[in-house]
């Protein structure tokens, strides 16, 4: 049965609704939206506090992963600081009347989900992650809390998983089917034995009387818990498979999607959730790229397509989300266009949209269609030229994008190797024909994590045939050892793209090789042949014996970073950017860890600063990541690049100075927001794609993909772009490229989008988004 009463909000609630720009909703399950990641963590801490102070011994279940890390953290500060003036302060602004501080020991914790099979001392499983950030992180007595260890659930005969399941895979098909041999019986007999733990765990949830407070992100397909699309409403806790966009997420935490596409996890079920009718449900949801799954989850009917809408028969369930989460409501966005002054990107937006809406192009919309629509009829001065005006203006956008530049000094950044090209590519081609242009191209972490153990197993394999069959000359030379190994770096590059070119794929091989050495060697401090076939043995028996998404030690973590460095290279010099002008940053702050380490201003912000002084770009691209959600990385690149850009704006003037700012495979501009719109051909497309599958190697397999596309980022990038292709050609009509007199318009089969701003608009945003912040995230001196 559903519930269509009025919720009542809570003070903290009502505190943060105070903060919106509107307070009518019309979903089926009541939100707040705030303003970015780090508020959201704050709205939901400041909620459970209020909560918990309430129901001192009641039964609260809480995610896992990265989307709760600023709700653990503001956790962490009110219960550290509870009497500091901050603390008063913070408590005073969002009405958490509370004088006493909680004492959260009481509390029964109960863990939501878990793969299966994994150990639950292994770092990466979500037993370990309760125990170290809720159990011991929380102050939570173990002994009240039901939790998943995956290692004493019984197995047939009293087993270990690694018996059962010795390559780690379950066949669910087992429950029905007829067994063909003993391992399967005993794996079929170990099922039934994880399907009747599932069982008595759905039990015990219920003789505590249901879970009380609720705290769930939601996923890529709307999955809640590990609840993935199509799952039923009435489902409890059980063993299960799921889908690929839930793969693709927990490829990260399993070591590559070749791992997480075969492991299946417990769940707790939709159901279980509806255990206690007065139970708190929160979903949080930060991002634009989780707006669709918003959308579907609070204005759709109950349906097992969207799993979260099981959560209408809750009166006490919620969304908090970001605004970036609900820009696709229709509360969001009528308020979008019925509120504050009306712009020219609104009329850009609403005529586009209304294209598409109506499947017409731009040249048949009639003042009767604009008139009948709900946001075009609220364009001012509504008229007949109203859609000629805005097809003018995307091309003048276009005509922006296919604009020579020349005398500039391009400074590309990208936050990780990869995201410069799969956002900027056919721009930066353009420029690169310039001989009046210098280019330097800055990437800021070292991108470990993007590097499985299994490449580098199968590139220190390589290494190791090489030398036995002395095909690496270079470890020959008398001083390769002591500084040799230092020098001709950019041979490698020029090595490996020459085979390239004459399609030898074994040179290709003994080109990395060249480059693999020469990492070890640095890394390890190498002095002999013989120290190097020691390392390459070491270092194979390690990877070979760590589980699957375990963390590196930093020696291995540099190693990866390297390889990371040496694709990087490869890309660039694929269109004659020499090695000294692509640059590797490191910033100390990308650590590996499930929360990474906040920037610091000595250490992050001055080498940036340094490089901006000697280098003196007049052209400086960005990831635009304005609200500071999904990859972490990308907002504090974004804080640290913003702040070294202060600093200079001290040093120099900067009024000249052009920011570029650019999205990729993990966010899209839409055509309105965009001040430049870059044509793309069928055979830049083509090139894009093969330069992405000759350099970046290691992502070749895609092991970490994104959930939209199971395939390389390459093939992403190439369909968002053609995408967007299609919207603008609709807005224009087709004979706009096809008949143009512009050979590059009639060639052009893709579109990319970016913003262009001056320093002082850029460094206003990044401020905004900052002192959003409220000190959750920020750069340290």
């Amino acid at each position: 049965m559903l519930l269509n009463m009025k919720h009542a909000f809570t003070r903290v609630e009502r505190a943060f609704i105070e903060h919106q720009e509107f307070e009518e909703k019309s979903t089926k399950i009541p939100y707040i939206t705030v303003n970015n990641f780090p508020q959201l963590g704050l709205l939901t801490s400041l909620r459970f506090l209020e909560w918990i102070t309430e129901n001192p011994e009641g039964v609260i279940s809480l995610p896992t992963g990265k989307t709760p890390e600023h709700f653990i953290k503001w956790t962490r500060y009110m219960l550290q600081n509870w009497n500091t003036k901050s603390v008063e302060s913070i408590k005073q602004k969002y009405g958490l009347d509370l004088q006493k501080k909680p004492d959260l020991k009481d509390l029964q914790f109960v863990q939501i989900d878990e793969f299966y099979p994994i150990s639950s001392k292994q770092h990466n499983s979500f037993n370990y992650y309760v125990r170290d950030f809720y159990i011991k992180g929380f102050g939570l007595d173990e002994k009240k809390a039901l939790l998943i260890n995956t290692d004493d659930i019984p197995l047939f005969e009293g087993k270990s998983y690694q018996e059962v399941f010795p390559d780690l895979k379950i066949d669910l098909r087992l429950r029905y089917k007829d067994c063909q041999s003993t391992q399967e019986f005993i794996q079929q007999q170990s099922i039934y034995k994880i399907d009747q733990w599932c069982s008595e765990y759905e039990e015990k949830i219920q003789a505590k009387g249901g879970i009380g407070f609720f705290i769930g992100g939601i996923g890529p397909d709307g999955h809640i818990a590990f609840n993935v699309r199509g799952s039923d409403h009435n489902s409890t806790t059980r063993l299960t498979a799921t889908n690929f966009e839930t793969q693709a997420v927990a490829a990260g935490d399993l070591g590559g999607i070749e791992i997480s596409r075969n492991r299946l996890v417990i769940t707790i079920g939709l159901k279980t959730i509806l255990q206690n009718p007065d139970a708190v449900a929160l979903i949080i949801a930060a991002g634009e790229a989780k707006a669709d799954v918003v959308k579907n989850a609070l204005e759709n009917p109950p349906s097992n397509l969207y799993p979260a809408t099981v959560l209408q028969k809750l009166k006490n369930s919620r969304f908090y989300i970001t605004k970036g989460a609900a820009i696709m409501l229709q509360d969001c966005i009528e308020e979008h266009y019925q509120s504050g002054s009306w712009t020219n990107e609104k009329t850009e937006k609403v005529i586009i949209d209304l294209c598409g809406k109506l499947d017409k192009y731009g040249k048949d919309l009639t003042l009767e269609d604009l008139k009948n629509d709900k946001n075009a009829r609220l364009i001012p001065g509504l008229n007949d030229n109203t859609v000629t005006d805005v097809m003018k203006s995307v091309k003048e956008k276009i005509s922006r994008g296919l604009s020579k530049k020349k005398n500039q000094q391009f400074f590309h950044t990208g936050p990780h190797h990869d995201d410069i090209m799969l956002g900027l590519l056919p721009e930066i081609s353009q420029g690169l024909r310039q001989a009046s242009n210098s280019f330097n191209f800055v990437i800021f972490t070292s991108g470990f994590t993007a590097v499985t153990n299994t490449f580098v197993i199968d590139c220190l394999s390589d290494v190791k045939n090489l030398l036995n069959e002395d095909k690496i000359e270079m470890i020959h030379y008398p001083d390769f050892f002591e500084s040799g190994y230092k020098y001709k770096w950019d041979k490698d590059v020029y090595h490996y793209l020459n085979k390239v070119a004459s399609g030898e794929p074994h040179e290709r091989v003994r080109a990395v090789s060249h480059r693999i050495v020469r990492v070890l060697t640095e890394v390890y401090d190498l002095n002999s042949i013989k120290e190097l076939e020691l390392r390459i043995e070491e270092t194979l028996h390690l990877l070979q014996n760590s589980y699957d998404g375990e963390k590196n030690p930093p020696d291995i973590q540099k190693f990866k970073g390297k390889i990371r460095e040496f694709e990087e290279e490869l890309v660039w010099a694929h269109y004659g950017v020499q090695v000294r002008n692509v640059h590797h940053l490191r910033l100390g702050f990308y650590t590996g860890d499930v929360f990474t380490e906040q920037p610091e201003r000595h250490r992050d912000v001055l080498p940036i600063l340094e490089m901006l002084s000697k280098l003196k770009p007049t052209a400086i691209s960005l990831t635009l990541d304005p609200e500071g959600s999904g990859p972490d990385t990308h907002y504090k690149v974004l804080q640290v690049l913003a702040e070294a850009l202060r600093l200079w704006s001290k040093e120099e003037d900067l009024s000249k100075l052009r920011i570029m700012g650019y999205r990729n495979v993990w966010y899209r501009f839409h055509p309105a927001e965009a001040d430049v719109i870059v044509p793309v051909s069928l055979n830049s497309l083509v090139n894009f794609d093969e330069s992405f599958s000759h350099c970046y190697l290691s992502q070749v397999n895609a092991s970490f993909p994104s959930y939209m596309h199971d395939g390389k980022f390459s093939e992403l990038a190439q369909k968002i772009w053609t995408e967007q292709y299609k919207s603008i050609r609709l807005l224009l009509g087709k004979s706009y490229f096809y008949e143009s007199d512009s050979p590059k318009l009639r060639a052009t089969h893709g579109l990319i989008f970016y913003k262009e701003m001056d320093v002082d608009t850029f460094l206003l945003q990044a401020r905004e988004l900052k002192e959003s912040m409220e000190g959750s995230v920020g750069i340290s001196d």
